[in-house]
Parts: structure tokens; sequence; C-alpha cells
């Protein structure tokens, strides 16, 4: 759509069999029309309105990228019938003009429309006005196009970069969003706190033109000084003129931010709080987009959103798209960041910002805030509502070291709140950051069932890496062999049986079941939790096992995946996406071994909603509850994806680590699925998964919506429509 025109609430269509089409009614003293058109459109608008009874003195307000304003409001003298027509470009980042059809109660008809070009344009106003001369004619000649310098977002030109193009689509869509029914945000619902010091006045009129931008009532922001020494800046609050919405808090001392940011927040009247840097830039409908979201989740606690990455000069440059809340992620990279949205009160209950945090101020009080908060009341907006201009002069890049240490803390203690004792340290980024459990005085049983059949070298190789390469001390190894005839195979497993306790190997002739034999092995553990280990299997790193244990201290842990590689270094496993193909898939499969992902993402744990069944550990509590595996529907294939669906619709947490890696061999004791009755079997397989899980229209919570389901390394998709979370 192009062209939208939305009324308020002081106007009402008329609808009768004798009334003229397009028929409204003035119904108080301030009607108005806001007539919305998208970033990329026709280039003449064309405005008609005509008095039903008295004659009326309509008003319009030209948004040049503050708002509608008096200041830039036209009037008009009383008249019966006006032609306002305006050029307002084929493209422009300024979506919309207001019509203020009269200043009391009346009626009249009010048309909108625009065209390609002036001939198109005049054809239209001759049929309008027919033969009436007393038409007044008003020209508001070129409007405002950009509501910011802005012309590197290319809106609309050919060979515009993906990001620039998934902007531009998500900008457009949100303009043509219609405003919903206020309830819960009624009043003043929303303050942006932003602490500053020595900011260049530029970064702050970028700042202050984003958000006059908005358009929405009801929002207000704070601009919090911290005892700035920059004269420039002291001089650019002596040069802004008093508004109501637009507010300075000039601190005397510096405090830094926790302490600006709080001064701010002494001030904020909005139910929601916001924060944002001096340096940032709201982006366009943000406001609207967040309002809109709230009003569908009237028990949301928290909201965050994607960001646009600009350079100094607000030219894009990328785009953080995040996954849905995942409080096993945050625990690596604080990935929500900003747009952020707070309740007040609760910012209130938790004490604001602390001090001593410098750098991770905002990471502290993340976490503090959404601790103990259900989970379904914290909400992720994809939608690129605010940009971030990433240009190395932030507190945290300065002073990287005290920064990485205050996150520590804050999350040493997040967890000391819990009664969970634990160490920091780095991750495979080095910033970012790996919780160390305390060791348990006795490391839980281990049963680790491993399906197998003949291939020696396979199943010796593995066999030696568990018993002298793994650090584990409590395990016990159950093979369950589907009827190997290689000899030298049948004499490992009695050597086995032989020397080693912790052992046993059971042997059955029989076709290759996959869920068959782990269930078998399931069956006979005697384990407190087990791990799923497939023959192809090697170990790299002795501590993977306890790694991986580690993991179920996290909240409703289930199970826990690792990080897997194939031989050649090459990405394996980083996680299963549900919905890749319209079944399951790796993803970034192949990739180099230290490809860190979106946000680093790979770098640290994360929350799945699948991990592979070749070094899959089960928790007892998840194992007695969803039970065995599926031995008819998934006899070979996606039986894992299975699994881990059932266990992810009872509520339990997927963990894939990447401190436990692994090489995997993939499938070399098996063979191909892409011939004979092994194909008939997959594709069966597949249909199954479908039927049962309707993975075709499943939306992967670890993946944000922006990215393709169509192959392992996921791309950018330009939206077509928006995606507005909704609280389950």
């Amino acid at each position: 759509m192009t062209l939208k025109i939305v009324p308020n609430a002081d106007l009402e269509r008329e609808i009768s069999a004798d009334a003229p089409p397009d028929l409204w009614t003035s119904v108080g003293d301030d009607p108005a029309f806001e007539i919305r058109f998208s970033p990329v459109r026709k280039r003449l608008l064309v405005i008609h309105i005509a008095a039903v009874d008295e004659p009326i003195d309509p008003k319009f307000y030209i948004n040049r990228g503050y708002g509608f304003r008096e200041k830039d409001a036209v009037s008009f003298p009383e008249g019966r019938r006006f032609i306002v027509t305006a050029d307002i470009g084929s493209a422009g980042t300024i979506c919309s003009l207001r019509a203020d059809p009269a200043t009391f109660p009346t009626r009249f008809q009010f048309d909108a429309k625009t065209f390609a070009s002036a001939k198109s344009a005049e054809r239209y106003i001759s049929e309008a006005l027919g033969a009436d001369e007393t038409t007044r004619r008003i020209d508001l000649g070129k409007l405002p196009r950009h509501w910011m310098k802005l012309p590197r977002l290319r809106f609309g030109r050919r060979g515009a970069s993906l990001t620039v193009q998934y902007a531009d689509a998500n900008y457009r869509l949100a303009s043509e969003l219609a405003a919903p029914p206020v309830s819960a945000t009624a009043g003043n619902w929303l303050s942006i706190v932003v602490p500053v010091y020595n900011a260049p006045p530029r970064y702050l009129d970028d700042l202050v033109k984003s958000f006059e931008a908005q358009s929405e009532q009801g929002t207000e922001l704070i601009l919090s000084d911290d005892g700035s020494t920059s004269s420039e800046t002291r001089q650019w609050y002596e040069s802004q003129q008093s508004k109501d919405n637009v507010r300075f808090v000039l601190n005397e001392r510096n405090g830094g931010i926790a302490a600006a940011t709080n001064a701010g927040l002494a001030h904020a009247q909005g139910q929601w709080i916001a924060f944002l840097d001096h340096d940032d830039v709201i982006a366009p409908h943000a406001f609207r987009l967040i309002r809109h979201t709230l009003e569908r989740n009237l028990k949301a606690n928290f909201l965050y959103t994607d960001e646009l990455v600009v350079d100094d000069t607000l030219k894009p440059t990328g785009v953080m798209l995040k996954p849905a809340y995942d409080s096993v992620l945050l625990t690596g990279v604080n990935y929500i960041n900003h747009f952020s949205i707070y309740r007040h009160s609760r910012l209130r209950e938790i004490g604001y910002l602390r001090t001593g945090y410098d750098g991770s101020q905002d990471y502290d009080l993340l976490l503090r805030y959404l601790e103990s908060l259900p989970e379904e009341s914290i909400l992720h907006l994809p939608y690129p509502a605010y940009w971030w201009r990433r240009n190395g002069k932030t507190y945290s890049r300065k002073f990287m070291d005290a920064a990485t240490s205050n996150a520590r803390k804050a999350l040493t203690e997040r967890f000391e709140r819990l009664q969970q004792a634990i160490d920091v340290e780095g991750a495979l980024t080095k910033t970012l950051h790996r919780v160390i459990f305390e060791a348990p005085r006795e490391w839980p049983k281990i049963s680790i069932v491993i399906p197998s059949k003949d291939n020696l070298d396979l199943i010796s190789r593995i066999l030696g890496d568990i018993f002298t390469k793994t650090d584990y001390p409590n395990f016990e190894v159950l093979v369950i062999d589907n009827g190997s005839t290689d000899q030298s195979v049948l004499d490992l497993y009695d050597r086995y049986r032989q020397t080693e306790p912790r052992f046993s190997a059971s042997v059955t002739a029989e076709a290759f079941n996959f869920s068959r034999s782990i269930n078998r092995g399931l069956q006979a553990a005697t384990g407190e939790h087990c791990l799923i280990l497939n023959n192809d299997v090697e170990v790299i790193e002795s501590g993977w096992l306890k790694e991986m244990v580690s993991c179920l201290a996290y909240d409703r842990t289930g199970i826990v995946g690792a990080k897997l590689l194939f031989s050649n270094d090459k990405m394996q496993h980083a996680g299963v996406v549900i919905g890749f193909g319209g079944l399951a898939g790796h993803w970034y499969m192949n990739k180099p071994k230290e490809f860190g992902g979106p946000m680093n993402r790979l770098h640290v744990r994360n929350t799945m909603t699948c991990v592979t069944g070749a070094v899959m550990l089960i928790s007892g509590d998840c194992l007695r509850k969803i039970g065995l595996f599926d031995e008819e529907n998934f006899a070979v294939a996606y039986n894992d994806v299975d699994y881990c669906l059932r266990a992810h619709k009872a509520g339990y947490r997927i963990v894939w680590t990447p401190f436990a890696c692994l090489y995997h061999h993939e499938s070399l004791s098996r063979g191909s699925d892409k011939s004979g009755e092994r194909k008939k079997r997959f594709e069966q397989e597949k249909q199954n998964l479908r039927r049962l899980h309707a993975t075709q229209n499943f939306i992967d919570r670890s993946l944000n919506p922006a990215y393709s389901r169509d192959k392992s390394d996921p791309r950018i998709v330009i939206p077509t429509r928006l995606h507005i979370p909704s609280a389950s």
C-alpha cells in the first residue's frame, strides 16, 4: 500500500445509501487525518476536501522531520471546496502529512490520491473540479523528504545493499501499520533516558530529530548530562528551545554513566523506560511498533528490538538480528542491549542502575531486571528500531578490560542470588563469557549408549577415547550392536569386558534401527543421566563430558549437545534449526571451526530447539518424562529431531555448548540414504516429521525471523510483513 488515510478519534465516517462517497463528520474540535505514504511512492499527492454544510477552514501540518508542529502548519481561509497538491517525491524517509479539515463539528468529503506524473494528476483534478470555478487550488510545493541526513540509505535505488533493502522494507511496512486502540499505553507511556557526556552537537541533533520524528503522543526524551566539560556540548544545551517532551537534567559533577542515568530516571514520568547512548538514533516508526506490541501484550514485562548498525555518518553497515529471549545465551554475551523497554515500576523495585559496573552497567541491570520474570513475558520485536552508531568511542571499547571484568562481576552475582557458585572465564571470544559451575562433590553417573556394528577402526577409537582421553570419573559404556560379524570387533568387546567393569556390549543380529538400538541402551542404563554417542565420533579435548554435564545446571535443561567438526576442521554441528527446508537442518555447516556466527553466538552456549543425536546428553528427569525414542516413525533419520521437539514442547531447555568439541566422521559406518530402500525409508521419515510436528510451519525461536530457512548458511530475507510478537 503506497497511501493510507488514518482518521483520529474526532472523526466518524458516514455510511448510508444516499451519502456521497468519502463523507465524514467532525465530532470534536480537533479532527485530523494522518496521510501516510511509503518510502517509495508516486511523486504527486492530490487532496480533495469539500464542505457539505457550512464553509470549512482546513489546516495542514508539514512534517519537516520533527513530527507535526504548529510552526510548520499552513492554514487556509474558509471555503467550500479545496484541491491541495504537494510534491512528496518518489522516495524519502518522511512518510506522512497531517490534514485538519475543520476546527469545529461539521460534515465534509475528504479524499487523497497519488500520481506518478503531473499529466495524470491534472487529468484527475479536471475531472474532480468539473465546471466549479469556486474551488480553491493550493499547492504546498515540494515537501521535505528526509527526516534526517540520510541519503546513504538510498531508498528505492538500484544496487542498494541487502542491509539497506532490509531496513527500507521494515520502515515502509511500519509506515503502513494502523495505530492500535490505546489502553495500556494511555497517558505518559514511554520515557527515553540518555546519559550524555561531552557529546558532539551533531550527535545530539540527530538523536533529538529522530525522537521528534516519531510523532507518538505520551513520550518524552530526557538527556541527563554527566557534568560535561565540552564547551560545544554546553553551548548546545543553551541553544535549545524549551520543549515539554524534551528535557535536560544538567548534573554539576561527573558521576559516571550509572549515576547520570539514575538522575535522568528521577525525572521520568513514563510507565515504560528505554535507555539509549548519546550517539544513538531512533529508527523511523520505532515508537509506533513498540506501542503496538505493548498494546497486544498486556502482560509483557520487557521488550527488546533489533538494531541497524551505522557508521559515524549514519551510513548503514550491518544489522543485529537477535533470537527470541535466551537466558543461557545472555550469560555468554549481552545480545539484548538496546533498544530495550523496561517497566518503570520494576526498575524502581530493583533500585535502578548500580554504580561500580562501568562499561557493563546495562548488562548488570538486565541480569537483575530479568531475574525471575516469566520467560513468556519477555518479548523480542524483530524490527531494527534503533541505529547503533558504531564508532569505537564508547566506554566499553576504550576500556574493554574493565568493562569485561565488570560484566563478569555482574554475572557472578546473578548466580550467587540463585545460590549457584560459579567462576567466569573467557569464551572462544575472550571478551565474552563462559560460566564455570562449581564441580559437584561427586559427578553423577553417566550411561554412554553407543549403537554400532562391525567397523573395528571406528568402535576401537571411540572406546579408547572414552576410557583413556576423557577425564570424567563416573560413567558406564553400553555398546548396542545390531549384528557384528567381524571377529576382530567381537574380540575387542571381549577384551573390554575382561578388563573394564564399566563396559558392556550387547550383540543382536537385526536390521539397523537407530531408535531401537538407543532404546535398548536406555532401558539397560543404570546412570543418573544418559549420553547417546555415535561410534564415528572422536574425542579432541578431555573435558568434553564434564562440560556437557555442567550445562544441566541451567534451569529446566533436559538435553545438551556438543560442537562437532568434520575431519577437515569445518563445522558439522552447531545446533539444529527446525524448519530448514521445511524439516530441520544444521546451521552454519562447513563453516571454519572458529566461525562465530551472528553476534559471535557460536562462541558461547545457546538454547536451541534441537541438537544432533550424534552426541546428545539426556537428563534422567527428561528421559523419565519424555520416554524412549520413536522406533516406528523414525528408525534412522530425524529421531533426534523428534525427541528434542517432544522435550521442547514439554518445557525442557536444550543447550548447545561450543566448549565440548569433538570430531564427527559422519555416517562412515552406515552409508548413504540416497538410493534404494534407504531412500524410500528416508522420504517416509521426512513425511512423518512434517505430520507429527508440522516442521514446515515451525518458527524456531533460536533464529531471527529475518533469516531464510532454505539452507544451512541462512541469508537475510527482505520482509513482506512485520513480525509482531504475542505473549503465549
